[in-house]
């Protein structure tokens, strides 16, 4: 192992990216001690490594079937490709260069490192020791293993053995006369140290282990598997037992000096028998590993099933999340309508109010006309000069009562003394301010050209009279 990473990690980092950029080079875990069952690693996916059968690469423990998880491990490339690797939570966990990973983090890997799966046993070495390394695909296919599909597909299509018929003395074809196992028929004709036949462990799997399928057919419920499963334990254990019984023996035989012929024979017999121990062993333990195949295809199955039926529940709940969703939809549908109604009906309402308030205003803007009109008709009738026929400007009343614009009587007075309406003599003219008054607000409301005529008027009337003051001061005769 130590030779093979040394051998690996001698490359120069130079010679490292002159390789990378070679073609058919490929990264791989290369198993330590084993001239095959390399596992290759894909580069842009995430490579899962486990007993299971949904994983990339399916690994099964000879020794301990339970060694492995079923997902236990993935390996996933980086950006700039460098390899992690990440333990899922595995029961013998992940070892790199003889430290144990952290669970659940992603560990990163560099080209010679070492990484086990699992732990040693009875002082055994790890069975699955690989080094991570980068090669061309011509070199190391050979040695690269198949995926968990092809193994699984090989596994189920595997050609089955030829076995006596229960309950005849006939064979099939392919098998030998004497149909007793090995571990059963003993050249020595002394039987002491023979085995009895194991019933328990027979009887479970009368087909043997070439016939897994149609063993396992009738047992669909998990309970069962793992009961079949408990009791190839206990005959496992039974077996290491006995084998741990007769080595012993052997060792003791071996220990004594000067043996005997019937020694050299009993040690003959205990190592056959070591050889049968072995491979009856062997057998149980493929048989575990084949109802460990079984159970695991039962869960992924079970998981399969439980994950449809999750969906069909999630299915159903959105469904019922939607006709829920509806029915609040039609009832807020109804609410707006119903509110529609109700807006429509204050529209109305204050429609009417407005048609209402309009009638007001035209009525209310009729009469102020009217007035209007009163008001001028009163002007031009009873506040108007009949000089002037203009609304009094510094209204002036005789002595006759009659009133005149100022203007308008001084200049009537040069001509005549006399009033214009009643012919009377005029004896005495005044100021009438209430006159100027009320004509000064009435004329507030009047149009706009009536009151700049009315201010062009005074202004006119100003000059004039300030003119007439210059005359006199100059003793000129202003009516010449």
């Amino acid at each position: 192992m130590e030779e093979v990473a040394k051998g690996v990690s001698s490359l120069s980092p130079e010679e490292g990216e002159e390789n990378a950029t070679q073609k058919g080079k490929i990264w791989c875990l290369q198993r330590v001690g084993k001239e095959s069952g390399w596992l290759r690693l894909f580069e842009n996916t995430e490579v899962t490594i486990g007993r299971g059968l949904n994983v990339t690469h399916q690994i099964l423990s000879v020794s301990c079937p339970l060694m492995i998880s079923r997902n236990h491990c993935m390996f996933k490339q980086r950006e700039h490709g460098q390899w992690t690797v990440t333990d899922n939570e595995s029961l013998n966990g992940v070892w790199v260069n003889g430290n144990r990973i952290s669970p659940g983090k992603p560990h990163v890997l560099q080209q010679g490192d070492i990484v086990r799966f699992g732990v040693p046993l009875d002082g055994n070495p790890v069975e699955f020791e690989y080094v991570l390394l980068r090669s061309s695909l011509d070199k190391i296919k050979d040695f690269l293993t198949k995926t968990a599909e092809a193994e699984v597909k090989a596994l189920t299509s595997r050609p089955k053995k030829s076995k006596r018929k229960f309950g005849t003395d006939e064979t099939e074809p392919n098998s030998t006369p004497d149909s007793k196992p090995k571990r059963y028929r003993v050249s020595n004709t002394d039987k002491s140290h023979s085995l009895p036949c194991p019933m328990a462990a027979t009887q479970p799997d009368q087909a043997g282990p070439s016939e897994p399928s149609g063993c396992f057919a009738s047992c669909s419920d998990s309970s069962q598997h793992l009961t079949t499963l408990k009791r190839y334990s206990e005959n496992l254990k039974a077996l290491k037992k006995r084998m741990g019984a007769t080595q012993k023996r052997a060792a003791e035989l071996e220990g004594q000096e000067g043996s005997s012929l019937e020694q050299q024979q009993e040690m003959e017999v205990l190592q056959e028998q070591m050889k049968l121990l072995r491979g009856e062993l062997n057998s149980q333990q493929e048989l575990a590993r084949q109802r460990i195949e079984i159970l695991e295809r039962s869960v992924c199955e079970e998981e399969r099933r439980l994950a449809m039926e999750r969906s069909q529940e999630k299915e159903d709940g959105l469904k019922k999340q939607l006709e829920e969703a509806l029915k609040e939809h039609r009832r807020v549908i109804e609410e707006l309508k119903h509110e529609r109604e109700g807006f429509q009906e204050v529209l109305q309402a204050k429609d009417k109010e407005l048609e209402v308030t309009k009638e007001e205003k035209e009525r209310a803007r009729a009469q102020k006309e009217e007035v209007v009109t009163q008001m001028t008709e009163v002007l031009e009738n009873e506040l108007q000069c009949i000089i002037c026929s203009e609304l009094f400007i510094e209204a002036v009343t005789l002595s006759c009562a009659h009133s005149f614009c100022q203007h308008c009587i001084e200049d009537w007075r040069r001509r005549r003394d006399e009033c214009p309406i009643c012919r009377q003599p005029i004896v005495s003219q005044a100021r009438s301010l209430v006159l100027d008054n009320c004509i000064d607000r009435m004329v507030e409301n009047l149009s706009t050209v009536m009151r700049e005529r009315r201010t062009a008027l005074i202004g006119q009337r100003k000059g004039e009279r300030s003119a007439q003051s210059t005359f006199c001061r100059t003793g000129c005769d202003p009516g010449r």
